[in-house]
């Protein structure tokens, strides 16, 4: 597999096309610090992709897929909507690891990430959006626990640099959430207001950490990605050329490269760009994705 460094430029001012797949519902970003690679979902048509910048790779599933993290340069944890299941990305079989809400087929998984410790947060959310029918749970250690119930659209799942802190959102409710975590991972305080968009009508979608504490948030139907600093204040945004951005992620050789998704879905406008996967040199560095420890 030839280097995403063939890829790099110099630095742009506007975002570029990364992959040209129109995704219906492209999520979950995951730039594997391994193999130099980045895995997106298309979240509707079950399928996840992967490319180098050079080489484009995808998998169909039987169901819902919608976030990941890496578990070794062969293989992946990915959320489904039924369960979290082993990945080889050599040969493309999977193994299921637990259940997630096996036994409600009118949800489905949405957004989710590695944590510090080696744990996975996912989110969960009902097929069409129903108030209140997601949740958010970490898996760790073998075992699965809620976390977060009453989740109409689980977002926003990232972590700080320093361990302390994990984030979430409920998109309707247009806040973005920070909670503490202890020595092991694990929530140890009621979560608390950290980004209010309520009087900006804004939409909080992915969202990622860079490696000094800046949130960038991609805001549905607002053609962005902002950042905000350790305050929560913020501080610039990064227009795209579509208006549905779902979820940034950092990657590239020096982790200065932000990915973002993007979807087609319920646009009876749309434009040729959206769907498309994009990537926008930054002048700040990303925190690389934690590994997953099975």
């Amino acid at each position: 597999m030839k280097s995403f460094q063939h890829m790099m430029m110099p630095l742009m001012q506007v975002p570029k096309v990364f992959n040209h797949t129109i995704n219906a519902l492209g999520e979950g970003p995951l730039w594997h610090p391994g193999i130099q690679s980045l895995f997106w979902f298309d979240i509707l048509n079950n399928t996840i992709h992967m490319s180098d910048g050079l080489n484009h790779k995808s998998w169909i599933f039987e169901c819902f897929v919608s976030a990941a993290g890496w578990v070794s340069n062969q293989k992946l944890l990915i959320a489904s909507a039924t369960d979290l299941r082993l990945f080889d990305i050599l040969t493309g079989a999977s193994e299921q690891i637990c259940e997630l809400e096996s036994n409600d087929n009118s949800t489905r998984s949405n957004d989710g990430r590695a944590d510090p410790y080696g744990g996975f947060w996912i989110g969960t959310m009902g097929l069409a959006a129903e108030p209140h029918a997601g949740s958010i749970y970490r898996f760790f250690e073998g075992e699965i626990v809620k976390l977060f119930p009453n989740i109409t659209i689980s977002n926003s799942i990232c972590f700080s640099p320093d361990k302390k802190f994990g984030y979430f959102c409920d998109t309707p409710e247009r806040k973005i959430m920070r909670v503490s975590l202890d020595q092991k991972g694990w929530p140890s305080s009621d979560p608390e207001v950290f980004i209010d968009l309520q009087e900006t009508n804004l939409n909080p979608d992915g969202a990622v950490i860079d490696l000094s504490g800046y949130l960038w948030s991609a805001q549905w139907g607002a053609s962005r990605v902002a950042r905000y600093d350790r305050d929560g204040c913020f501080v610039s945004e990064l227009k795209f050329n579509a208006k549905q951005i779902s979820c940034p992620a950092f990657g590239g050789e020096n982790m200065s490269t932000l990915f973002a998704t993007s979807a087609s879905v319920d646009l009876e406008d749309a434009t040729p760009n959206d769907g498309k996967t994009f990537l926008i040199e930054v002048d700040c560095v990303g925190q690389e994705e934690h590994r997953v420890i099975i």
